[in-house]
């Protein structure tokens, strides 16, 4: 994703970049949850392989940028696994939009550019899952801090 961003900076696109550590892709949001164990425990009842995903396309929301990915049944099943290991656990998450796989990597009322936006480009870039994590957020002057609190890494060879 550092390669999108490195694409939009040559651009000249300005804005608030999401520092490479803080960029992920949210499989399910659970917002004020006080439990984080027992939110990593459902966690870990999700098994699942590494799999290869591919950054293909950029857009925007308001003043938000973020990278989309070609359809990946390996992601959406493991989004769907995740999501029902919270839904038994009973711990609560922002399930109303369903599950479409994006990054935000820039931020900021610069960024989106009149009538600029539909000209953007990325070549298309492909990475490996083999973890997914557990982030609390708070909000920083100078945007969200994230710390992880665990993960989950893939199961090879299954």
């Amino acid at each position: 994703m550092e390669t999108v961003q490195d694409s939009f900076r040559r651009q000249r696109v300005r804005g608030r970049y999401t520092p490479a550590d803080d960029l992920h892709i949210t499989l399910a949001f659970i917002g004020e949850y006080g439990e984080p164990n027992e939110v990593l425990a459902a966690m870990s009842d999700v098994s699942f392989s590494p799999f290869e995903i591919t950054a293909d396309r950029v857009g925007h929301f308001e003043t938000t940028w973020w990278a989309g990915f070609s359809d990946s049944s390996e992601l959406d099943r493991l989004a769907r696994k995740l999501r029902k290991s919270l839904d038994d656990a009973g711990i609560p998450y922002d399930g109303r939009k369903g599950f479409r796989a994006h990054v935000t990597f820039v931020r900021g009322k610069d960024c989106v550019e009149d009538g600029k936006s539909a000209n953007r480009y990325i070549a298309p870039g492909r990475m490996t899952v083999e973890r997914f994590c557990l982030f609390r957020s708070n909000p920083g002057k100078d945007g969200m801090i994230y710390t992880e609190l665990g993960a989950v890494s893939s199961q090879h060879g299954l």
